[in-house]
C-alpha cells in the first residue's frame, strides 16, 4: 500500500484534471451504487453480513470495494507500453490515482461507521484530521526533506523509510482507520528524490518475495470456494461481476467519451480501470478482519478481483488487434504538461520496479 501511494503523482493530474476527475467519479459512483444496491436486494437470500452487523454496512463495504482500481498494475501496463507521455496514459494514471485515493477514504469511513459507537467514530475523525495536518506539513516541506534525505547513508535511509512506514501504519490502526490507510497516505505525501526511490526499491525484494506471497496465501486460506456450490451465492457472485464490469468498464468508457476522448482511448481507459487486483484483495481482507463481511461475501469478492484483473490483458490485446493499437507517440500532451509528465514517467518506471511482481 505504501508503494501504491508513492506512485501517486499530483503532476499527472494537473494537465488532464477535468477528464480524469470525470472518469474517476463515474468509476466510483457507478460500482458503489450497483454493488450496494445488489447486496441490499439479496440480503434475505445471501448472508452478506456477519451476525450483529447492519446490512447497510456490508452493502456499503461491497460497493466501496467494487469501486477500487488496481492502480499499481495500471501504471505498470502504461509504462511498459511506452504510453506515459500520451493523453491516454496521463488520463488513465490520473483517473486511477484519484479513484484509489477516494475509495480508500470511503473505506476508512465505512470502517468507522461499523464501530457503531460515537467514541470510536470521534477518535477516527479527530485522528484523521491530525493525520491530514501532518501530511500537509510533509507535503509543504518535502523538497527540503528530500534534499536532507539524500545526504544520508543508504542504510540509514532504508531504516528511516521503514520506521516512518511502521509509525504511520500503527497510528492509523490505533485511531480506527486501519494500518493500510496510513501506509497509503504516507506514500502519497512522501518526499521524492533519487536516493529515496533507491531506498524504497531496496525494500521491494522483501515485499515481493515474502510479504506479497504470504498475503496471497492468507487470502487463499480465507477463501472457501465450496461456498459457491450454493446456487443463491453463485448467482450473487455472477451479479457482482456484472455490476463490477458495468460499473467500472462501461461507466469509465462513457465518461471518457463524454470528456472528449476517442473511442479506442476510451475503451482502453475502461479496460484498465476495470481491473481490481491486489488493491481489492487488501480492502476485502480489511473488511474480514473488521468483521463487517461474512466468509461467503469474502469469497465472492475474491472471485470478482480475480476475474476483473484477468480480463485486462486479453481485452487490451483484443483492442490492439481490432484497431492496430495506440502508437507510443500518438496524441502527445502539450509542451508544458509533457515535460512534467516525462519527469513523472521516470518516477513511475522506478516505482513499477519497486512494486512489480504483484497482482496490481
Amino acid at each position: 500500500m505504501f508503494q501504491a501511494g508513492y506512485e501517486f503523482r499530483v503532476d499527472r493530474i494537473r494537465p488532464v484534471a477535468r477528464s480524469a476527475a470525470a472518469i474517476s467519479a463515474a468509476g466510483i459512483a457507478a460500482p458503489l451504487a450497483l454493488g450496494a444496491a445488489l447486496t441490499w436486494a439479496v440480503r434475505d437470500s445471501v448472508h452478506a453480513s456477519p451476525p450483529g452487523v447492519p446490512t447497510y454496512i456490508s452493502a456499503l463495504f461491497v460497493g466501496v470495494t467494487l469501486s477500487i482500481t488496481a492502480f499499481p498494475m495500471l501504471a505498470r501496463i502504461i509504462t511498459e507500453r511506452g504510453l506515459t507521455g500520451t493523453v491516454f496514459g496521463t488520463v488513465s494514471l490520473a483517473a486511477g490515482a484519484l479513484d484509489d485515493v477516494v475509495a480508500w477514504v470511503m473505506l476508512a469511513g465505512v470502517i468507522s461507521l461499523s464501530r457503531g459507537r460515537s467514541g470510536p467514530v470521534l477518535l477516527a475523525v479527530c485522528g484523521g484530521l491530525g493525520l491530514v495536518l501532518v501530511l500537509a506539513v510533509l507535503l509543504r516541506t518535502r523538497d527540503r526533506l528530500a534534499r536532507a534525505a539524500d545526504r544520508l547513508e543508504p542504510r540509514q535511509l532504508v531504516l528511516g523509510v521503514v520506521l516512518l512506514l511502521c509509525l504511520s501504519a500503527w497510528y492509523t490502526d490505533r485511531i480506527g482507520l486501519y494500518a493500510v490507510f496510513g501506509a497509503f497516505s504516507l506514500g502519497v505525501a512522501f518526499p521524492r528524490s533519487p536516493g529515496i526511490e533507491r531506498a524504497i526499491g531496496a525494500t521491494a525484494p522483501l515485499s515481493n518475495a515474502l510479504l506479497v506471497p504470504l498475503f496471497f496465501t492468507y487470502s487463499g486460506l480465507n477463501t472457501d470456494t465450496g461456498l459457491l456450490g450454493d446456487p443463491a451465492l453463485l448467482s450473487f457472485a455472477a451479479g457482482c461481476i456484472v455490476c463490477a464490469v458495468i460499473g467500472k468498464f462501461a461507466a469509465c468508457w462513457l465518461a471518457a467519451r463524454a470528456a472528449g476522448q476517442s473511442g479506442p482511448v476510451a475503451l482502453r481507459i475502461g479496460t484498465l480501470m476495470n481491473a481490481r487486483g491486489l488493491m481489492q484483495l487488501i480492502a476485502i481482507n480489511v473488511g474480514l478482519a473488521e468483521g463487517i463481511v461474512s466468509r461467503s461475501m469474502f469469497t465472492v469478492l475474491v472471485l470478482v478481483a480475480l476475474v476483473t484483473t484477468m480480463m485486462a490483458t486479453p481485452l487490451l490485446a483484443l483492442w490492439d488487434r481490432l484497431d492496430g493499437g495506440l502508437p507510443a507517440a500518438d496524441d502527445p500532451l502539450p509542451a508544458g504538461p509533457a515535460r512534467a509528465e516525462q519527469a513523472a514517467s521516470a518516477a513511475v518506471g522506478a516505482d513499477s520496479g519497486a512494486g512489480g511482481g504483484d497482482l496490481g
